[in-house]
């Protein structure tokens, strides 16, 4: 098969075409000699090319079957190369991640509706990762940067700025892909930290109490904290005045170290009860 079949609207796939664009990129990937790299999304090999001569090991994840079995077939000779036919939300990344000992580099040219789920799925395996290059829709890179008390802030700016410095690298116009999308994107270096940006004791507690702290934006932080699993077994005003935090403001006004120091006291009152409270990791 060709690679240059049409693109599938059901798979919100707009392939990058842009020679600049995709010299750029891996710039901004700086991809090791014989480093492990993961390319989510490869489409029809803009980047792999490249990485597939340059990477140690290179895992390539591609929903798309005929995509796929077409990469499959580009690199058969290849060894170093191994091509996943399947959802990245579906695959277990951990498991995938942990085929060697050194940390990954992964490039993505993220589809825009899975975008916010894939990231949620990378900051669960930041310790395997040594750096990301992701491209985005520039919305939700504005989101990643975003300070307090604005309504671009919100759960991915917290749970990924947690254990990610995150800078922006350029901006992408749509005439950059074939189909050309309706947004700007934008090319992001995720470094992950060595050690978090804030003591916030349980991580899974972490990530409960951020979720329910932005489930209602318009909702007052006590009114949203009351609305989480863990609220049937503390008392989210005894909570909030151990935190010294108004239970008046709302979400988007905490800090990343407000958010630690909720998360720390929640995990204090639950005590040995944590692990019975269903905490959800996705979004």
């Amino acid at each position: 098969m060709s690679s240059n079949r049409r693109p599938l609207k059901s798979l919100g796939q707009n392939f990058l075409v842009d020679g600049n664009v995709i010299t750029r990129i891996i710039q901004a990937a700086e991809i090791q000699p014989g480093q492990a790299v993961l390319e989510i999304g490869p489409g029809r090999g803009a980047l792999t090319g490249y990485l597939a001569e340059h990477a140690g090991q290179l895992v390539l994840i591609e929903f798309d079957h005929a995509l796929a079995a077409w990469h499959s077939a580009q690199h058969k000779d290849n060894q170093r190369v191994t091509v996943i036919d399947a959802d990245v939300l579906k695959v277990d990344l951990a498991d995938i991640l942990s085929e060697t000992p050194q940390k990954w580099n992964v490039v993505a040219n993220l589809p825009y509706n899975i975008s916010t789920e894939v990231l949620f799925r990378l900051y669960g395996v930041h310790d395997r990762l040594a750096r990301m290059t992701l491209m985005l829709q520039k919305e939700v890179g504005d989101r990643l940067a975003a300070p307090p008390d604005c309504s671009a802030y919100g759960v991915t700016t917290v749970l990924l700025g947690l254990w990610f410095d995150i800078r922006r690298v350029f901006v992408v116009h749509p005439g950059s892909f074939h189909p050309s999308p309706k947004v700007d994107s934008v090319v992001l270096n995720f470094i992950p930290r060595s050690e978090a940006r804030a003591d916030v004791g349980d991580e899974d507690v972490f990530r409960a109490v951020v979720k329910s702290a932005f489930s209602m934006r318009r909702k007052t932080l006590i009114n949203c904290l009351k609305s989480a699993e863990f609220a049937k077994q503390i008392d989210c005003g005894e909570l909030l005045e151990a935190c010294a935090i108004d239970g008046r403001r709302r979400g988007e006004t905490l800090s990343l170290e407000e958010f630690a120091v909720l998360s720390r006291w929640v995990t204090e009152m639950l005590g040995t009860q944590t692990k019975a409270v269903a905490f959800s990791t996705g979004s």
